[in-house]
């Protein structure tokens, strides 16, 4: 290849990373791997997709280096590539969330009420969650929290809560997070605790603003 043609070679590969980028399909795969490691069958199931589909679009993902795979037996489970892949979806979620006017619309009318959100963050809420003076809350599937959480943030996951209300305390705020800013279940998951009387509120970061922002994750068992 001569030095002329460089330019034109780099655009073709930059291209290849955003027609990965260009199907909704891929961009809930990737919100979903940034939480943890899944098998195709179980990704699958979450996306309500078959899985040949679902094995089409990470194959796509896979050639534009945003997704590695790892065989264990018959199996083959997927992962975000590295911190490079997780900062690309979060740049182009929060694009869109800062300056599609559509987008900016639905996040007001669904998930801005200042009622429902914490005034609390960062450092002064994991020391608030360590003291026990708060109770941080992770609703995600226990395989996610599992791979990855923040500090002294529990489990209960979203799909469980109805059952295991009563496991939550009464005394003290409870300030819950999911998959990110817009999650559905996170704002969902409130309400239904405010509904029985709790003081319950959400954070919109979760582990994947928590993690790029080069803050530490808890592991299972409370190792980092």
């Amino acid at each position: 290849m001569a030095i002329e043609d460089l330019p034109s070679s780099l655009y073709d590969a930059f291209a290849r990373i955003g027609k990965a980028l260009s199907t909704p399909h891929r961009l809930r795969i990737l919100n979903i791997l940034a939480q943890s490691e899944l098998p195709v069958d179980e990704l699958a199931a979450r996306l309500g997709q078959s899985t040949p589909n679902t094995s089409t679009h990470l194959k796509v993902l896979r050639q534009a280096h945003l997704v590695v795979r790892r065989k264990e037996g018959k199996r083959a489970f997927y992962s975000i590539a590295n911190d490079s892949a997780l900062r690309l979806w979060q740049a182009l979620r929060d694009t869109g969330l800062n300056e599609l006017p559509e987008v900016r619309e639905l996040m007001h009318q669904y998930a801005d009420e200042p009622h429902t959100l914490s005034i609390l963050d960062g450092e002064e809420l994991i020391e608030k969650a360590k003291s026990g003076e708060v109770t941080l809350l992770d609703l995600r599937f226990a395989q996610a929290y599992e791979a990855g959480h923040l500090p002294h943030a529990r489990s209960i996951p979203a799909h469980e809560l109805e059952v295991r209300m009563e496991e939550l305390p009464s005394d003290r705020s409870i300030i819950a997070y999911c998959r990110g800013p817009y999650c559905v279940a996170a704002i969902k998951s409130v309400e239904k605790m405010r509904q029985r009387g709790l003081d319950a509120r959400r954070i919109r970061e979760g582990v994947l603003e928590w993690q790029v922002s080069g803050r530490s994750l808890e592991r299972a068992g409370g190792e980092p």
